[in-house]
């Protein structure tokens, strides 16, 4: 048994789960300031027609980052600092993103055809978009997806003019394209599956993670009580 009573692993355990929540929250925040700010993407955020879904979901990662980084915070002092304040901040900030991402994912899969629409009409925005005034950030952004989603162009028979922004294939894989729009619904659809898998795994980390600092809380308030 550690201090207040409490058993020392749930300590030590909070207190890593917290510094690995920090720092993931520092590489996702780290990745939204980097879209932001990078020159092959910046443009993309100057003009009358923004992306809507790089648009939001760069801001996303930013605010998404910074709250995990404080969430962290609180909880790594938390657990060192023994402080119920700092725990109770910790546990409230959890609960909020848990029930967020539960709300995200109940969304998601009540939403699933209109969400790949609108992913599949920003695609082709862009596609539109690049082949109309050739810009570089246009340009990055069609490479990012289309090597990501290992496709090409919005139909079987991509114009050759956007080759280059296409993933590199050899042999007999040249003559097998697939259209960015049918990787678009497979990625949803077939593996949708595995996307709601690693949300529910995400989702019990953070109950065991409110369930260390529920432990450790009442122990010291136990504690103090008695004394």
């Amino acid at each position: 048994m550690g201090v207040y009573g409490c058993p020392k692993y749930v300590k030590y355990a909070l207190f890593i789960f917290n510094l690995l929540f920090w720092i993931a929250g520092s590489v996702v925040l780290a990745v939204g300031i980097w879209l932001r700010l990078d020159p092959k993407t910046k443009s993309l955020f100057e003009g009358e027609n923004l992306p809507y879904f790089f648009y939001t979901g760069v801001y996303i990662l930013i605010a998404a980052g910074s709250l995990m980084m404080v969430v962290g915070f609180f909880g790594c002092c938390g657990a060192i600092q023994e402080s119920p304040f700092m725990l109770g901040l910790f546990f409230f900030f959890l609960l909020v993103i848990f029930v967020a991402e539960v709300a995200a994912g109940i969304w998601g899969f009540s939403n699933q055809t209109k969400v790949i629409e609108d992913i599949t009409t920003f695609y082709k925005q862009t596609y539109k978009s690049y082949n109309e005034t050739k810009q570089d950030a246009l340009k990055e952004t069609l490479r990012l997806i289309q090597r990501g989603l290992n496709c090409c162009g919005p139909s079987r028979d991509p114009p050759g003019h956007t080759e280059e922004t296409c993933p590199k294939k050899e042999g007999l894989d040249v003559l097998i394209t697939k259209s960015c729009p049918d990787a678009i619904d497979e990625i949803f659809s077939s593996k949708l599956h595995i996307i709601g898998g690693v949300g529910i795994g995400i989702g019990m980390i953070m109950v065991f993670g409110m369930i260390f600092s529920l432990m450790l809380c009442c122990a010291i308030q136990k504690t103090r009580e008695i004394v």
